[in-house]
């Protein structure tokens, strides 16, 4: 899953960081080249992983003398950053390429670790092809460009219609305010005993997947924010934060969703998508565009049966009000690492990467919104799955985590919020407070705005 979290180095971390220095030995020494090539790779997630096997032996042919060596860091998004992180510290471990999540690309600029590709964007004409909003992901304050995106995504209601249906629920589904969501979820348990109304993350567990599939659905559909760009200040002590709380508390002190034990379980989406929604066991989810990617042939959990019994809708606003619904995008790219002694190369494989023959087949394998607008026009891309036009809408309701330095320990705060509450061990009240403190310390006083 597209998943990411801050970072939490570990014993276990440093030693898979002596297996990457262990491949990075370079062949420079025999008049070679080697380029290093560093990207996650999942159960979940092997879309990368068979898209740079394929064009590695065309890149080698193409570049006689130069070895592609591919290091996929088995790792979900949490131990995937922290790994990378590590290898960014020597040049002897940086990656030439590498995947980098679109949130950290400002702290990672500021960090030192990406290459600025103004130059070599200059002359590349596909550059012109590619969605303009998409671009700004992989921009620094300076305005300059340091990374290509690959993809993006949104987020929506995932949805069984036999589930909804046996429960007297009308299908197509599409709730209009929360209550409607509690409505429907209640419904359900009280007709299926034994199935899950409606699944949320929460917690630390989950990580990333916590605030960009739960909360900030929730938070963004009140009207508040996370951060207040304009005046480029964390926000605090905000109602639609704490009614936010109270919809994840309501949501699992009533038990209409998962049991605490299995939301905080890391691996909480493999039930999900893998047992409940293909045995009839789970109402709805809040989960990305990338969903049907896990049930495709070729997929995690692979279950023909998705087109017909799944159905998608946007997730509502608190109350109804305008525009109605609520998106979360988030996205990956390719960047070339600074520390690069082949710069030039490197923009080349990354080049190959994204052209528009294998972003169309990244897409459309990994169930990415385009940012091509060539392969978004594609025939092949808009009948990738049943839901890709559904999907692809709520680009216009989306919103972004803010792009700053401090944000991946203001994500830590919030699922630490969600966890308090859904466990039991804050109230709504003394989790926002909690919240608020933290921030304040974090950032300083004067970069908070208290509403």
């Amino acid at each position: 899953m597209r998943w990411n979290a801050p970072i939490a180095v570990s014993v276990l971390v440093a030693t898979s960081m002596v297996a990457l220095v262990g491949c990075s030995s370079s062949a420079e020494t025999s008049g070679e080249k080697t380029l290093k090539i560093v990207y996650e790779k999942t159960d979940s997630f092997t879309a990368l992983d068979t898209l740079f096997t394929k064009i590695k032996p065309e890149f080698e042919a193409a570049n006689k003398g130069v070895t592609v060596d591919l290091q996929p860091i088995q790792a979900g998004d949490d131990d995937y950053s922290t790994k990378l992180a590590l290898s960014q510290q020597s040049a002897e471990t940086a990656p030439d390429v590498f995947y980098e999540d679109t949130f950290r690309v400002r702290s990672d600029i500021d960090a030192g670790y990406l290459l600025n590709l103004d130059d070599h964007l200059a002359t590349w004409d596909d550059w012109s092809k590619f969605n303009e909003g998409a671009k700004s992901a992989g921009m620094g304050d300076d305005g300059s460009v340091y990374a290509v995106p690959l993809g993006t995504d949104t987020r929506a209601i995932w949805y069984s219609k036999p589930v909804l249906t046996a429960a007297g629920i009308t299908v197509p589904w599409q709730p209009k305010t929360w209550d409607d969501i509690l409505d429907a979820a209640r419904k359900i348990q009280a007709a299926e005993p034994g199935v899950v109304p409606f699944n949320m993350y929460a917690g630390k567990g989950t990580g990333e997947g916590t605030v960009m599939q739960s909360f900030y659905e929730l938070l963004y559909g009140t009207g508040d924010t996370l951060y207040n760009e304009k005046d480029q200040k964390w926000v605090v002590g905000s109602q639609g934060f704490k009614d936010s709380l109270a919809f994840l508390e309501t949501l699992y002190s009533e038990k209409l969703a998962l049991d605490p034990s299995e939301a905080l379980d890391p691996n909480v989406w493999k039930k999900v998508f893998g047992e409940l929604f293909p045995q009839g066991k789970l109402g709805g989810t809040v989960e990305g565009s990338y969903t049907p990617s896990f049930w495709q042939t070729g997929g995690s959990y692979e279950w023909p049966a998705y087109t017909d019994d799944m159905g998608v809708a946007a997730f509502p606003t608190q109350d109804g009000r305008a525009p109605g619904g609520v998106s979360m995008s988030g996205g990956w790219t390719l960047a070339v690492g600074a520390k690069t002694k082949n710069p030039d190369l490197a923009f080349e494989f990354l080049t190959l990467a994204v052209n528009e023959e294998n972003a169309l087949w990244y897409a459309v394998n990994n169930s990415q919104i385009a940012v091509r607008t060539d392969v978004a026009a594609d025939p092949a891309y808009l009948a990738a799955n049943p839901f890709v036009a559904d999907v692809t809408k709520l680009v216009d309701v989306t919103h972004y985590r803010p792009a700053t330095a401090d944000y991946a320990k203001i994500s830590a705060e919030v699922q630490a919020a969600t966890e308090a509450v859904i466990t039991g061990q804050q109230s709504v009240a003394e989790a926002a407070a909690a919240y608020d403190k933290a921030v304040e310390g974090i950032v300083g006083a004067d970069k908070v705005s208290k509403k």
